[in-house]
């Protein structure tokens, strides 16, 4: 088991917080998923998950492309080492300066959101003397049933062409100058812990390969997107996610025809295990009803608990005393700075080490430098 080892008297000399990330688990997570999309998908990491460059370069170098959803996020993955031709642009409103950066470094397909934006790429597109790529993503009206801040497949979410202005999108492709039909993109949600999803968005997608071959389009590409989540309450039980369930339902289920390529996105479940924010406890604060763990990290490097109401497993790296209930708290000056309520933890003192588990997707990504709090830094097993 791939379990997460803390070296704690390294980390003595290291000023906190910061975001530790065990390169051994995050290897061994994408062997993992190589092993399980062998000979059925080509895997594109979200770097909106995590975008840190030593990350994204060891991610390059195992062979996956990227899923980006901003002209930073294209510079990024290019600069630590994706080859243009495997990133794919997504994203609901990209920008005529972000579309002339994907051209210009020549990406392999945009996903497009949206007729208006489809009509502004070839626009630019003829304008540079480039041709675009395109791929179509349809909303499929799947309920990923996950938290309503990250499902984006329903009817009512901002995301995606509605199915039944499908077969217009794409002839309005076809009559265009600058842009190439490619293919069709899908992305239900995230953090979703169970195949039935899944399945229902391949069933779906059978739907409307038939409904296009019905019109005589061909379609050269599939893209599922991502979602697959992780286990925030017990990493260490499952460290790595259940690759081989999740591409076992689209081999079971996605009708793919014989010139077809798989596509998908995942970024929770490559980054999300092997990262944790190491924070010190500055205070233990006793009140007439709760006990406080005030620590040295807030909101402003971990704001999934403040934003989604999340949870992540937390631990007392520097304590083998018996546990006590505290509210973990951090600094910043707002009452959604919790990490937890009534939270079992070691008996804690000042100066304690403080793991907030699973942090490595959407944690250092969205850290924030609100009330001038400067940006965590990451630091690696490897290199320290």
């Amino acid at each position: 088991m791939n379990t997460i080892k803390f070296p704690i008297e390294k980390f003595q000399r290291l000023d906190t917080p910061f975001y530790y990330y065990d390169t051994a688990l995050l290897d061994a997570t994408l062997d993992a998923a190589k092993a399980a999309a062998e000979g059925l998908a080509r895997i594109h990491y979200a770097v909106k998950a995590c975008a840190n460059p030593k990350i994204l370069g060891r991610i390059a170098r195992a062979g996956f492309g990227a899923d980006c959803v901003s002209g930073g996020e294209i510079t990024a993955a290019i600069k630590a080492g994706f080859a243009p031709a495997d990133i794919v642009f997504a994203g609901v409103g990209k920008s005529d300066r972000e579309i002339r950066t994907a051209l210009e470094a020549g990406i392999g397909c945009f996903n497009v959101e949206s007729r208006p934006e489809l009509e502004n790429i070839g626009r630019i597109a003829v304008e540079m003397g480039r041709t675009a790529r395109v791929a179509f993503r349809i909303n499929p009206d799947v309920d990923a049933h996950t938290h309503a801040k990250i499902t984006t497949g329903k009817a009512e979410n901002k995301f995606g062409i509605a199915m039944d202005d499908m077969v217009q999108a794409i002839r309005t492709a076809e009559s265009l100058e600058g842009v190439e039909y490619e293919g069709l993109h899908f992305h239900i949600g995230s953090q979703i812990l169970e195949t039935a999803p899944f399945e229902q968005l391949a069933l779906r997608i059978n739907e409307l390969q038939d409904r296009l071959e019905a019109e005589g389009i061909r379609t050269a590409s599939i893209n599922v997107g991502g979602g697959l989540g992780i286990d925030y309450d017990a990493p260490d039980e499952h460290p790595v996610p259940d690759f081989q369930a999740y591409f076992d339902t689209f081999r079971r289920t996605l009708r793919l025809r014989p010139h077809q390529a798989l596509h998908c996105e995942l970024g929770r479940s490559i980054t999300g295990q092997c990262g944790s924010l190491i924070a010190r406890v500055l205070y233990v604060k006793q009140t007439a009803t709760k006990q406080f763990a005030i620590l040295d990290a807030g909101m402003t490097e971990l704001v999934r608990p403040a934003m989604y109401g999340s949870l992540h497993a937390m631990q007392n790296l520097t304590s083998d005393r018996p546990a006590e209930t505290y509210d973990i708290v951090g600094p910043v000056c707002e009452s959604s700075d919790v990490f937890g309520k009534n939270y079992p933890l070691a008996g804690t003192v000042r100066g304690d080490f403080v793991a907030l588990r699973s942090a490595g997707a959407y944690g250092e990504a969205m850290a924030s430098c609100y009330n001038c709090r400067p940006l965590p830094q990451a630091c690696f097993s490897d290199e320290l």
